[in-house]
């Protein structure tokens, strides 16, 4: 079906969205034609705010509208304990279990020269002058468990151990309510080499 050029030019605009195919992008289209103008220009209106408010935390590359982000500036947060993650979506999902007390650093991405991301992409050498501060005493690497992931965990670990920090890799393995049946042989490799004693 041809669409008018307005419509068209709504749903390419939709695709470059990830996760968002040709036709999760004609749907979206004709949601957004079918609401009031109002809320369109709401809508309009929060995506350029995000995009011209929001930048990286000076400390920690988290996203943030001030100059520090909210964990940052958190006194009560373990200062000695950074946990590295790849994006600043990851420092969410640590902090909806509400376990984690310490410090984050997003690398800002992973390794992976295939897609042409070297070391020098990545806020590796930021985390680096962070930790040469003397106060921090464990480094936790929770990166994906990709291949990408581990390659730069490798890398990060690589580069801190020398200079005395306690470096640990979040445990990988099989989820709550998985069956084995289903689960890959790396997943499984990762369950049974973290296993630990009841």
């Amino acid at each position: 079906m041809v669409y008018p050029e307005s419509i068209a030019n709504l749903i390419t605009a939709l695709q470059k969205l990830p996760g968002v195919g040709p036709k999760t992008a004609q749907r979206l289209a004709f949601f957004i034609l079918t609401l009031p103008r109002e809320e369109v220009i709401e809508m309009a209106r929060a995506l350029v705010n995000a995009k011209d408010k929001t930048h990286y935390c000076r400390i920690c590359g988290n996203f943030t509208d001030g100059e520090k982000c909210s964990v940052c500036l958190d006194q009560r947060r373990d200062a000695a304990v950074i946990c590295v993650v790849q994006e600043s979506r990851d420092v969410l999902a640590m902090e909806r279990m509400r376990e984690y007390k310490g410090l984050y650093h997003v690398l800002g991405g992973a390794i992976s020269p295939i897609d042409g991301v070297g070391p020098e992409q990545l806020r590796i050498r930021e985390l680096l002058e962070r930790i040469q501060n003397g106060r921090v005493r464990e480094v936790i690497l929770a990166t994906n468990p990709t291949v990408e992931g581990e390659a730069t965990a490798l890398y990060v670990a690589r580069l801190i151990k020398p200079l005395g920090i306690t470096v640990t890799r979040i445990a990988h393995g099989l989820p709550v309510g998985g069956d084995l049946e289903y689960a890959d042989e790396v997943t499984l490799a990762r369950a049974l080499e973290g296993r630990r004693q009841l």
